[in-house]
């Protein structure tokens, strides 16, 4: 419970992250999950990828995944390109080098582009991938039984550059944002709303946590309706799944609703009226935010 505004967005910042515990869960685990894949495979690298790896995963631990890409040798890029079952067999491969270590774990299944481990307490999805000619990564995509250019290490540096230029703000303003969504049915994919969060505030400073989310909502309204490119040069459109007029309507939709209560809240606390400015902060971030009192 809080008693300011600034009290409010502070517990709201604590109440989005994952507990030390659990940090170390994560730790030992994804290192048991590679070391797992280099028993059975031959590999160059391996490396903590998504959310986690850019810092901007939020609680709590069991809605979330942790990302792992295995870089492996190209002898498997050969075996699987264009035969043996192409990506799907490529990833049939990994999730049966999985299942030799983790012969009881239930739920052990392939998606599109990674193996997916279902633990008791969270998941890990692990991403065979190989070095690329030019830089960056090829992973496998069995949907479509192509190879997709990537380069989740350029991710994380450009966050951290970006969270460097906010003095530290960035990072915890995208976590706000992702309860947000989590709070609204998901309606976006948490890369692409971390790259709109680093559109709109390129060259913005964050004065404080509130209008930095109302800025956000405010300017997202029109950045959802347009391409959003991979920061790091390779996927294109990270919006592409938005691929019509009725989801990206729906977007900002649930953008503008968010805005206007965010100037509600708003003008509550500038009126004092801070018990009713942060029951409205509770609509927009749910029971992540603290209540008054």
């Amino acid at each position: 419970m809080a008693r300011t505004i600034l009290e409010s967005f502070n517990k709201l910042r604590g109440n989005l992250e994952i507990t030390d515990l659990q940090q170390s869960t994560v730790s030992t685990r994804q290192q048991a999950v590679r070391n797992a894949v280099s028993n059975e495979l031959t590999m160059s690298d391996s490396f903590l990828t998504g959310s986690y790896s850019r810092s901007t995963l939020i609680a709590p631990l069991k809605d979330a995944d942790i990302d792992i890409v295995v870089v492996l040798d190209a002898k498997y890029f050969h075996l699987y390109n264009g035969q043996n079952g192409g990506q799907a067999g490529l990833l049939d491969l990994l999730k049966r080098s999985l299942k030799k270590t983790y012969p009881n774990t239930p739920d052990i299944s392939r998606n599109g582009q990674a193996v997916t481990i279902q633990f008791t307490d969270f998941m890990v999805d692990v991403v065979p991938a190989f070095n690329r000619q030019g830089g960056g990564y090829l992973i496998p995509n069995s949907v479509s039984q192509s190879w997709i250019s990537t380069d989740p290490k350029k991710h994380v540096e450009l966050m951290t550059a970006a969270n460097k230029i906010h003095d530290g703000n960035l990072i915890p303003l995208i976590k706000m944002i992702k309860g947000w969504n989590r709070t609204s049915n998901e309606e976006f994919r948490s890369f692409h709303l971390e790259v709109i969060v680093m559109q709109v505030l390129a060259g913005v400073r964050i004065s404080d946590d509130s209008s930095g989310v109302r800025y956000f909502f405010d300017k997202a309204r029109s950045y959802v309706k347009q391409e959003n490119p991979d920061p790091a040069g390779y996927a294109g459109d990270v919006g592409s799944y938005l691929n019509t007029h009725e989801k990206v309507d729906s977007a900002v939709s649930r953008l503008e609703t968010a805005y206007e209560r965010a100037l509600k809240a708003e003008d509550y606390a500038n009126r004092g009226h801070i018990e009713d400015a942060v029951n409205i902060w509770r609509k927009v971030f749910g029971n992540y935010f603290p209540a008054y009192g």
